[in-house]
């Protein structure tokens, strides 16, 4: 019996059903036709946007506005867009330039453009040629040598030239963006920099009734002295002003110089004697209201701070620190050839000390000892105990007029007409140094107890050694007379201290120069103070330099 197999059909499931597809009635679509015709295109896109509502309508406006939009510095060639930016003349435009992308900030980045962007404002190319090679042979002086044969020697020394050098550490590459970025950044600090600190609004003057008050009343200043109490301001029509450095009010009129003031110093109160007492704190026949003003009555003490070396130096300011007298004091001197102390509070005087035979042309106070030492036009410097009202000594040796003196401690430096500088000792009056090599008149002498910079009428600098009176620095630059010289300390968070040393000349320029003695002549930057008409700020004198 044989075996036989049955198949019984099955039927297959059914297939389900296809997912719902997107409802595109509510998608109206282009027609097939219209892509080929622009017309129809904008036809069918205009009757749709008629059945638009505002709403929808903005919808639109928001959607379409970016796309319409084009990077045209990322789609143009690199040197286009190099050319574009360099139309450019506003930095800030740079700026927010370079804040768009990516792209963008590169293409900003590239030096080309803010070399373009010096030269426009004047900031200088910087485009220096190469230094020349002292191993580099000078092909066109050797041609006319080209026929002959060297001997075994020049053999020999041309083969030893052309051997390679060890190498040398490349020097550091220049960027036009750091140097645009210093030197807008010190444009800009010097138009607009600096912290106001107080802003006063004075009372206008009436004018004069007649022209010989009109004379009288110039009121040019010619000195001032501040600290954190008082401002004093001395004037050429012989008075000098007082204000209150908190209020700004003027606190005192001193009346009493019979011609200009040339000088003024401001004494702090308070404080404390610094040095050597070699002389007893007597004062006779100075009046009983005067002693206590001055510190005349206060315990001498057998105990004295030492006097420290190089010593503190003189302030910027013209102001300085006090013996321990109650009241601040103010120093004047100017063309009546007198010496004037007075008492702020009061504004009375105090003294009237007399000796020099001229004008007194500068005028310096130590610190926390109640000297003073002046120059004269009569070639002589003089120093005056202002706490009893007499001349100590006269310090003699210049043959022209002393026009500057800084002090620092118990040495003082003069600069004189005679193209000479002088180191002094205040408690000896001995002349420690002369210092020559200036070959016109000297106009500005700065001084921090180590080193000496002086300045004047050959529109040159130099930097002395204090304690041996070497010259250690010649530094050019200015182009008319340099009037003001200051000397800062270095700062304590530099790397390499070194002093800072500013130079204000008449021909409107300021120069830093600084870097580790005697290098400080090739370190000599000039800031970019010709911020937006050189010949503007060439036009101005630099009266004064502040620390």
């Amino acid at each position: 019996m044989s075996s036989s197999t049955i198949y019984i059909p099955v039927l297959s499931p059914p297939t389900p059903a296809a997912s719902p597809g997107p409802d595109t009635d509510g998608f109206p679509a282009i027609p097939v036709a219209l892509p080929h015709n622009p017309a129809l295109r904008q036809q069918y896109l205009a009757s749709l946007l008629h059945s638009l509502t505002p709403g929808e309508l903005l919808f639109v406006s928001t959607t379409i506005a970016p796309l319409l939009k084009r990077d045209f510095i990322a789609d143009l060639p690199t040197e286009l867009a190099l050319m574009v930016l360099a139309c450019i003349d506003e930095p800030r435009t740079l700026a927010r330039a370079s804040r768009v992308s990516r792209r963008w900030k590169a293409m900003v980045a590239d030096e080309s453009v803010w070399r373009g962007l010096c030269i426009h404002i004047g900031f200088g190319s910087r485009l220096r040629p190469r230094p020349r090679d002292p191993d580099d042979e000078p092909l066109e002086e050797m041609e006319q040598f080209a026929p002959y044969l060297m001997d075994p020697a020049q053999q020999w020394l041309a083969a030893k030239r052309r051997r390679p050098k060890p190498s040398d550490p490349p020097p550091p590459t220049f960027s036009y963006y750091q140097h645009f970025k210093q030197s807008y950044r010190t444009m800009m600090n010097w138009r607009t920099g600096g912290t106001l600190l107080r802003a006063h609004r004075m009372n206008p003057t009436p004018p004069p009734p007649n022209a010989q008050q009109a004379l009288n009343s110039i009121d040019v200043i010619t000195s001032v002295a501040l600290d954190a109490d008082w401002v004093v301001v001395g004037l050429a029509n012989s008075k000098i002003h007082v204000f209150s450095s908190r209020t700004g009010v003027l606190a005192r009129t001193l009346v009493g110089h019979d011609a200009g003031v040339w000088g003024v110093c401001l004494v702090a109160r308070g404080g404390s004697w610094v040095g050597d007492r070699t002389e007893p704190v007597g004062g006779e026949g100075i009046p009983a209201m005067w002693r206590t003003p001055l510190g005349l009555d206060l315990p001498a003490g057998e105990k004295t701070t030492p006097l420290p070396f190089p010593g503190k130096r003189s302030s910027p300011c013209s102001a300085s620190d006090g013996w321990g007298q109650p009241n601040a004091l103010v120093v004047s001197g100017g063309c009546d050839k007198v010496l004037r102390v007075w008492d702020v509070r009061s504004g009375y005087p105090i003294h009237v000390l007399s000796g020099h035979t001229s004008t007194i042309r500068c005028l310096r106070m130590l610190h926390n000892r109640p000297l003073a030492v002046t120059g004269s036009r009569d070639s002589t410097l003089r120093v005056w105990d202002v706490q009893r009202g007499r001349m100590v000594r006269v310090m003699a040796g210049h043959s022209g007029s002393v026009r500057c003196l800084d002090v620092c401690g118990n040495r003082a430096v003069s600069g004189s007409y005679d193209a000479t500088c002088r180191v002094w000792d205040v408690d000896t009056g001995e002349c420690m140094h002369v210092l020559r090599g200036h070959f016109h008149q000297i106009y500005s002498v700065a001084f921090d107890g180590v080193r000496i910079a002086s300045g004047g009428l050959d529109t040159t600098v130099r930097v002395w050694d204090a304690l041996t009176g070497q010259c250690l620095a010649l530094l050019q630059g200015h182009t008319a007379l340099v009037c003001q010289l200051q000397l800062s300390p270095s700062l304590p968070t530099t790397p390499h201290p070194a002093p800072i040393l500013v130079t204000g000349g008449s021909d409107g320029r300021v120069i830093t120069s600084s870097g580790p003695l005697p290098d400080l002549a090739t370190q000599a930057r000039i800031l970019s103070l010709l911020a937006a008409d050189t010949r503007w700020w060439r036009s101005m004198v630099v009266l004064c330099v502040f620390f």
